[in-house]
């Protein structure tokens, strides 16, 4: 097995041939895992014993020919805000610690009914509130390909761990970019379907802006899984029925129309995302012979309309709690801002939500698909919540203040992907984001799979390719020091 091939369909090809065995995958990971998270912060707990023991299980089940699934034995890492029956969902708080729920997310349940081995948890910002990859918690996730700066959030250890090698793919949640942001950052693919594609649960206070859905090193990749998770569930009364299509499927319409917009907002993109994104469009548009004409779509920031719901749904869904001592400063200080607002102010912005919806949905009249920046920043340092000297427009989200091209999509719940489209002067990657209309994964998915054959092809982080270097990133906060490797379930 090669760096190059770690990939879920061809290891799935490989486990399915015999060439490859389960248990020798999961020790892969674990070695790789053990080897480089120290330097990532990825994992906050892995399963070590219990995931050999499922490799076994699958490699004699194999040999009498018998396969779980299309996912049979193949190891996977799961964000820390997923529940998983009888392991801690820790949440990346201490106000949780040692919360082990007693059911498990569809999401996963999917995942592991297809034959996939849940090898551990990754890391993620506390309940998911901020786009950097920074925890009191855990301690700053790292990105693999600068260990210097963020990973990107909330999905942040999903990310980077499949950046790493680490696994074949992850699961992560995007409420305002989750998955998109640390799939730009850490070069990777994820999509945000549309909401309810895939079913979210348990609930959440921002549920009209919470979605799930697996991460990985492909469009490829994701389109199988996709395949695997998407389907109405009965405890999330938003999840649609199955749209019936295959995601795996890479036709696409003759007359396709896709739109670029440069920048949204009028904002500043960084010269050098700029330059990636604009150079992988003329690419695009060369290779797949289509027509990707400028859009400037007129719309207004909704970013407050975004932060009111942000942070008025945590004030309701945690305010009432009497001590928030154990919640970190900047969740602590999202539930102390939620005061501000009071029913007027929350009915109001549900109200302007579903006008700036309105006027996405409207856009894609005109076109088919929409291409734009992920991020209009490069990863800055790991330890921090913006960019140096960035000034928000926000007292209490200082993340919505960079991520002004993502989270527009989380309001209107169309499927948006963040495709890595090259690197930076830096060498650092840079995410094309594809945005389609409501309900039109297939459409998305299918650019991408298309797209990413002519894009960014095979490139990994140095730190995958060469190992870690001893004494990176020692985490912030004691209780999630990395002390030693164990099997229980807990910091490792």
């Amino acid at each position: 097995m090669t760096l190059v091939d770690f990939s879920v369909l061809a290891l799935r090809s490989a486990i399915a041939s015999g060439s490859l065995t389960s248990e020798a995958l999961v020790q892969e990971s674990l070695a790789r895992i053990k080897r480089l998270n120290p330097v990532v912060n990825a994992f906050s707990q892995v399963y070590e014993e219990q995931a050999l023991e499922e490799a076994r299980a699958c490699d004699r089940e194999a040999a009498e020919g018998r396969f779980r699934g299309p996912l049979h034995g193949i190891p996977m890492g799961v964000k820390d805000l997923f529940f998983t029956a009888g392991r801690l969902c820790q949440r990346g708080s201490t106000a949780y610690k040692d919360f082990a729920p007693k059911a498990t997310a569809p999401i996963v349940q999917r995942m592991v009914d297809a034959g996939s081995i849940m090898i551990g948890k990754t890391t993620t910002t506390e309940m998911g509130w901020s786009g950097s990859g920074n925890s009191e918690f855990y301690g700053p996730t790292r990105n693999p390909w600068n260990p210097d700066l963020t990973s990107g959030g909330s999905s942040s250890g999903s990310a980077a761990a499949l950046a790493a090698r680490m696994v074949p793919f992850t699961l992560g949640s995007d409420g305002g970019g989750s998955v998109r942001i640390p799939a730009a950052f850490c070069g990777v693919f994820a999509m945000k379907a549309s909401l309810g594609r895939v079913p979210a649960w348990p609930w959440s206070a921002t549920e009209m802006l919470s979605h799930a859905g697996p991460m990985s090193l492909s469009a490829r990749d994701s389109a199988l899984l996709f395949n695997i998770v998407k389907g109405p569930d009965p405890r999330d009364h938003q999840s649609l029925p199955d749209d019936g299509a295959d995601y795996t499927e890479t036709h696409l319409p003759k007359s396709l129309r896709i739109g670029f917009a440069p920048s949204l907002f009028g904002f500043d993109v960084a010269p050098e995302i700029g330059r990636v994104v604009r150079d992988a469009v003329d690419v695009l548009a060369a290779a797949l012979a289509v027509d990707i004409r400028p859009v400037s779509p007129g719309w207004s920031d909704p970013i407050g309309i975004f932060e009111t719901l942000w942070v008025a749904g945590r004030g309701v869904a945690y305010g009432a709690q009497s001590d928030l001592s154990k919640f970190g400063s900047g969740f602590r200080g999202l539930v102390e801002a939620s005061a501000q607002y009071d029913l007027a102010a929350y009915l109001a912005a549900v109200k302007a939500r579903a006008e700036f919806a309105g006027s996405i949905h409207a856009l894609f009249e005109d076109v088919d698909l929409l291409l734009l920046p992920t991020v209009p920043v490069e990863p800055f340092a790991a330890d921090r919540e913006a960019p140096e000297g960035f000034v928000s427009p926000s007292q209490v989200l200082a993340w919505t203040g960079w991520t002004p091209f993502t989270y527009p999509f989380n309001l209107s719940g169309n499927p948006a992907a963040s495709l890595p489209c090259g690197l930076t002067a830096n060498g650092l990657p840079v995410g094309l984001q594809v945005v389609g209309r409501r309900h039109a994964d297939a459409l998305v998915m299918a650019f991408c799979q298309q797209a990413e054959n002519h894009i960014f092809n095979n490139k990994i982080p140095p730190l995958a390719v060469a190992g870690g270097k001893a004494g990176w990133g020692t985490p912030s906060n004691p209780t999630a020091e990395i002390t030693s490797w164990n099997s229980t379930g807990e910091h490792f």
